[in-house]
């Protein structure tokens, strides 16, 4: 059982709305999407991503890659054979297949290559500077030494001294 009851999401948090519904649809998606091709997903670096899709038969011309509106989707239609050919056995999928994947914030593709039969996209996450933490330097006031009208160096800041019985310093 994959499904999740987000209710409880909904009614005591404002403003999550969009990672709830986010949620709703992987796993939609996710039940609905096929297994083909077979592909891996890896951590290349701290904020570095590499999918690597088996993609035996295909040529980089019949393979297409489109990032739109938070989705990057990987196409490949293989073309027309003009050769009749019989096969005994045909294990070597070549079917047209359309793959997509949810990509997180500030998430962009920065390139593709094929090698050995693998179509590998390249991703990296770039947090904009004002979204990256940053550290804020404490600095301290120090008193201002002043000349008093008599010309004698005296403090800025009076010193608090307990009141007499009257009332005054």
């Amino acid at each position: 059982m994959r499904d999740f009851d987000l209710t409880p999401l909904y009614r005591s948090a404002i403003g999550f709305d969009r990672m709830a519904g986010l949620l709703d649809n992987l796993t939609r998606a996710d039940q609905a999407q096929p297994s083909y091709p077979p592909y891996n997903i890896e951590l290349t670096g701290e904020d570095q991503y590499r999918i690597s899709m088996a993609v035996a038969g295909f040529e980089d011309t019949e393979l297409s890659i489109e990032v739109k509106q938070g989705y990057l989707t990987v196409t490949g239609k293989k073309a027309e054979e003009k050769a009749n050919r019989t096969f005994l056995h045909q294990g070597i999928a070549a079917r047209n297949f359309e793959r997509r994947f949810q990509l997180a914030d500030y998430v962009r593709v920065v390139g593709a290559n094929m090698d050995n039969g693998l179509l590998h996209v390249e991703l990296v996450r770039e947090i904009p500077e004002a979204m990256k933490p940053r550290t804020i330097q404490i600095t301290s006031t120090k008193r201002n030494n002043v000349r008093s009208v008599d010309g004698s160096l005296g403090d800025s800041v009076r010193e608090a001294r307990p009141l007499d019985a009257t009332g005054t310093n």
